[in-house]
């Protein structure tokens, strides 16, 4: 067979599309499809965080943004992760180091050091120790969050009510994409 039979006949056999529906196709339906995508990730899977405040400094410097995992089970919630919950004694979402797990005895005494369940917790990346002391017994269900930068950290040191529940809990912080500098992965 000729090229040009062979190209007559993939004409007859892909018809030519005109007008809206040569718009409808190529444009308007691929880009429903990704605004769709687009929500259902957002939505249930990942989520973007900006940091307004240094209580996290250095990990989290003030302006950094992160895409956060959602968090379905709070079982999943490992000591030492950076989360984003809502707080029952703040309007907006917050962002801590998950210090204490359900059942945990929390002090912190001697200069700012935590022990849980009488062993010193090591914390490499906390910075600005703050003389702050106290004494928590999370309850079950309950985490206890504490910012990195304790000296200039409202946590739940702080707070009326010092344990999150664990439905509260809405993300993992994974990776940060803002400064293009700093990206990676945090922990």
């Amino acid at each position: 067979m000729s090229k040009n039979k062979i190209q007559s006949v993939e004409r007859k056999i892909q018809p030519k599309r005109v007008g809206f529906t040569k718009f409808l196709f190529d444009w308007l339906i691929p880009l429903i499809v990704a605004v769709i995508l687009f929500l259902l990730v957002r939505n249930f899977l990942v989520f973007k965080v900006k940091v307004p405040t240094p209580s996290m400094v250095p990990t989290v410097e003030v302006g950094d943004q992160f895409f956060a995992t959602k968090v379905y089970n709070p079982e999943s919630i490992k000591r030492g992760d950076i989360v984003v919950f809502k707080s029952e004694e703040f309007v907006e979402l917050l962002m801590k180091r998950v210090i204490g797990l359900p059942g945990d005895k929390v002090d912190i005494k001697n200069g700012g050091k935590v022990y849980i369940n009488d062993t010193e917790y090591v914390e490499d990346y906390v910075k600005n120790p703050s003389d702050k002391e106290g004494s928590f017994i999370v309850p079950q269900g309950k985490y206890l969050m504490l910012g990195d930068n304790r000296a200039k950290s409202d946590d739940a040191r702080y707070w009326k009510n010092p344990y999150i529940d664990g439905s509260n809990i809405q993300g993992k912080v994974r990776i940060r994409v803002y400064p293009f500098n700093r990206i990676g992965y945090i922990n």
